[in-house]
Formats: structure tokens, C-alpha cells, sequence
């Protein structure tokens, strides 16, 4: 009797799932959609990179056009979007810590390998540089689409001295600002930054309107006391991640920092390229908040939507959409020559006033002059 009764129940509860459209292959799944880079370099065209990945950070594949912009609120037109794998060829700058830290428990080599392996997963077309920090920066091989060249380089790799990673940094941005396109800055350090002259924010700062994103890896003991030389700074290295388009990721052997560089690399080409016209299309100098989310489809996908990002597109004299009237002008420019002498006249009144009669007083008569006898 007991055995009719759970039968029972199970088919019940088969038929509720059933007419609730249950089924693990129509349960939302969980994406992260994510603003890597804004170039603004031919505004008011305006191109965006977005990362659409689950919660572990792999690539989510999806229909492109489901991804929405919206600039200062309000939606904006797409007009052009490039889906994953289609963008222009990434430029990739390798940023590698040498300092003499990285010597301890085979750190190097594990970086020297885990590098190699994210260069080989790039695509042909792709492009890398090398840049080193210890006390000093080097740029032991510039941007280059010769995979031999890159991987000799990552191989003459030598650790010593402390850690300059900020000014490094610097350095990179400007090594990619005359860079076209989708690049990005991938930094490996296993310490604090140490002797650097710039900050986190320098950094963030210095990014022009070509954009670009910087992605951090942590190699180390995150636990260890911020007061020792070999100390992960976690909380500086996810808040430079984090506001220039790229993640943080930690590593602490050779595989687990393989699979990170892997990841990254995977990501990288998996990203979508969308072009839009700015409605704001003054360079007046004024921030715009951009972020994205994705549509609605048949199949559910919960997107979450990236917290609202801002781009200045610059100008430091604000574009007006008319010319300014010549009388206008002439009106402006005597206003200011008048603010120009004012000071002037302003001293000149009260000399003025002490000379002048007081009201109800004579006016005080000459004395007459007198002339001596001989």
C-alpha cells in the first residue's frame, strides 16, 4: 500500500513540474555583461568592447544584437556590432614583475610558462609586447605579430631588484596610445609596488580616449602581512582591474596561473565590438555614463546589468553647434577689457572724492598773494 502511495506522489509531482515548464535545460542562466574598453577617439563615433561571460568568466555565446547601450539613460541605436570572435585584431601588452621576489619557489619560470601559453592562444592575426619592471622598465620586445620573437623574449627573462609596477604601467599606456583598436594591458606581479613615483589612480588617469583595459594577476600568498616585501597588495591590483575595463585573477602554481592566463586569452577573443553615434556630439568636456544589458529573448538569460561606467569624450573648450555672432564676440571682448580696468577705476574714485567740496561747506578762498617791496 505504502509502495502505491510514494508512486503516487512522484507522478504528481512529475506532472507539476511539467505544467510549470520546468527543466534544467530552462533555467536562466546566470551571465555577467561587462564594459572592457571605450574608444573614443573618432567621437562622436563611439566604439564599445563587451564581455558577456557566466560567473566563472568564461565566454557566454549569444546573438549579438540582444546586447543594449545606454548612454545618459536613454537607449541607443547600434550602428554597427561585431560578434564574438569578428573584432579587429587585439593588441596585447604582456606587463611581467622581475623583481628579485619572483625568484622564490620557481615564481619565474612558472610566469615565463604560464605567458608562453597565453601567447600561443592568441590568434595569428593578434599582436604582443613585452614589458619588465623591477627598480627600472624595460621593453625588451616591442608589439609584434612574430610569435618566435615574443616567446624568445618571455624565455631571456631574468628576476632582480624591487618592484616599479605603477610606473610600469604608465609606461605601457603610453607605449599603446597611438594604437588603434582593441587592446589591452595584462600585468603579472607577485609583491607590493614598492618604489613607484605614480598611484593606481595616476594610472586610471592617464588613460586617453583611445581607451584600453588593464587586467592584473596576483602570483602569491594574498594572506601574507602588507608590512612584507613579498605581500599581494589584492585590494590595489582588483581596484585597477576593476575600473579600467578587466579582472583580477590569483594564482598561486604554475597550472592555476596557466589556466588563468588561458582564460584571458579566451576572453579576449570572445568579446563583442559595437559602434554607436554619440547623441551628445559636442566635445564639451562633459562625462557621459554608458552602460549595457542585454534584451530579452526566447531563450531566458538573466543578464546583470554592468554598474553605469562614465567617458568624457574631452575638449577643453566647449564645441558649441553655432558660431558665435561677430557683434556678440565684439560684446564679449569689451565686457572684458571693461573687467580688465575696472580695478583701476574702481582706485581712481575715491582719490576723486576726497578732492571734491563737501556738501554745505564754502569753498575755501585763496589766500592773496603779497608782493614785497624793494
Amino acid at each position: 500500500m505504502w509502495k502505491k502511495k510514494i508512486i503516487h506522489l512522484i507522478l504528481v509531482l512529475i506532472s507539476l513540474l511539467t505544467l510549470t515548464g520546468f527543466s534544467p535545460k530552462h533555467q536562466a542562466e546566470e551571465v555577467i555583461v561587462r564594459i572592457t574598453q571605450v574608444d573614443t577617439s573618432n567621437f562622436p563615433q563611439v566604439t564599445v568592447y563587451v564581455a558577456v561571460t557566466d560567473a566563472d568568466g568564461e565566454p557566454v555565446g549569444l546573438d549579438p544584437l540582444r546586447i543594449q547601450l545606454m548612454e545618459n539613460g536613454g537607449e541607443i541605436p547600434v550602428d554597427k556590432i561585431e560578434g564574438a570572435g569578428e573584432i579587429d585584431p587585439l593588441t596585447i601588452l604582456l606587463a611581467m614583475d622581475i623583481s628579485g621576489s619572483m625568484l622564490y619557489v620557481g615564481k619565474l619560470g612558472a610566469a615565463k610558462a604560464a605567458a608562453k601559453v597565453f601567447v600561443n592562444q592568441l590568434r595569428p592575426s593578434d599582436k604582443v609586447g613585452l614589458l619588465t619592471f623591477h627598480t627600472e622598465i624595460d621593453y625588451p620586445q616591442p608589439i609584434t605579430g612574430d610569435r618566435e620573437l615574443i616567446l624568445s623574449a618571455i624565455d631571456g627573462l631574468e628576476a632582480e631588484q624591487d618592484t616599479a609596477m605603477y610606473d610600469a604601467l604608465l609606461e605601457g599606456i603610453s607605449i599603446l596610445s597611438e594604437i588603434k583598436g582593441r587592446k589591452a594591458i595584462v600585468v603579472i606581479t607577485d609583491g607590493l609596488d614598492t618604489v613607484s613615483i605614480a598611484t593606481p589612480d595616476t594610472v586610471l588617469g592617464d588613460i586617453g580616449p583611445a581607451g584600453l583595459s588593464i587586467s592584473t594577476i596576483g602570483l602569491g600568498d594574498p594572506d601574507q602581512d602588507l608590512a612584507e616585501k613579498t605581500a599581494l597588495d589584492v585590494e590595489a591590483l582588483k581596484y585597477l582591474a576593476d575600473n579600467a575595463g578587466g579582472v583580477y585573477g590569483y594564482a598561486n602554481d604554475q597550472e592555476s596561473l596557466s589556466e588563468l592566463y588561458g582564460s584571458y586569452a579566451v576572453a579576449f577573443k570572445s568579446e563583442y565590438q559595437l559602434t554607436y553615434t554619440s547623441p551628445s556630439a559636442l566635445r564639451d568636456g562633459v562625462n557621459r555614463a554608458l552602460s549595457v544589458n542585454l534584451a530579452d529573448a526566447a531563450n531566458p538569460v538573466t543578464g546583470i546589468e554592468e554598474e553605469s561606467i562614465t567617458y568624457n569624450p574631452g575638449g577643453l573648450v566647449p564645441e558649441v553647434s553655432e558660431p558665435v555672432p561677430l557683434v556678440t564676440f565684439g560684446l564679449i571682448f569689451g565686457g572684458l577689457l571693461v573687467l580688465l580696468f575696472l580695478p583701476s577705476l574702481i582706485n581712481l574714485v575715491p582719490k576723486a572724492i576726497s578732492k571734491a567740496p563737501s556738501p554745505g561747506r564754502p569753498t575755501p578762498k585763496k589766500k592773496p598773494r603779497i608782493k614785497l617791496k624793494d
